[in-house]
């Protein structure tokens, strides 16, 4: 089942995003592990977090007990742990020739603090160019869900950002699908409310596609 594809993915960075509830971690471990299966060296990252510092940073942005923080401040410590997430582990994997594999990118901070909570798309690229360094991911895949599909896959202990509300759910599934009509050319959509094996096929064939350059 190696196929040349899979080949062509080392050194290359992919991240897995979409709204709250859609499924894309599920689809993101099943893709690492046919990797692994398959002889290939896998970096997985998860946003935020990562790292020791980011971490200590996803506890303070999702507890209840910092409902205060504002939106500019959430956006400053994704990136922050974002920076760190790169520098440490993100960019010498892509040294090596692993494939980075992300749980969320900049797409989440577009989409959340950006379409959802009002932030200017350039004011967060401009900070994004100072945190990342010049790392792009290769291919970003969003895992589209309506709102009544996401609200019932989500645990009843929703975090701070998962707590949000219907209303700011919906804005950020726009942000997504609007950074997919920007970009199709480094972001795609699947149609991730039907069932995980049918998901998990399109997103091979997606890859297989662009990989191959069909």
């Amino acid at each position: 089942m190696h196929d040349a594809w899979m080949n062509a993915l080392r050194g290359r960075f992919l991240v897995f995003d979409g709204p709250d509830g859609s499924g894309k971690s599920t689809q993101l471990a099943r893709f690492v592990a046919m990797l692994e299966s398959q002889g290939l060296r896998v970096c997985e990252v998860r946003e935020p977090g990562g790292t020791h510092i980011g971490e200590q940073i996803r506890d303070c942005l999702l507890a209840h007990s910092h409902e205060e923080m504002s939106v500019t401040c959430e956006m400053l410590l994704y990136m922050a742990s974002r920076a760190q997430l790169v520098e440490q582990k993100i960019r010498p994997a892509l040294a090596r020739g692993d494939v980075v594999v992300a749980d969320r990118f900049v797409s989440s901070t577009l989409a959340y603090q950006g379409t959802a909570g009002g932030l200017r798309r350039e004011d967060i690229l401009e900070v994004a160019r100072i945190a990342c360094q010049g790392v792009t991911p290769d291919l970003t895949i969003v895992f589209d869900v309506d709102e009544d599909t996401a609200a019932r896959r989500l645990s009843p202990l929703l975090d701070r950002m998962e707590a949000k509300g219907r209303a700011f759910h919906a804005r950020v599934r726009q942000g997504y699908l609007e950074q997919a009509r920007e970009d199709p050319e480094h972001v795609a959509v699947i149609d991730a409310t039907r069932d995980p094996e049918t998901v998990f096929a399109d997103l091979l064939d997606i890859l297989r596609t662009r990989l191959e350059g069909g």
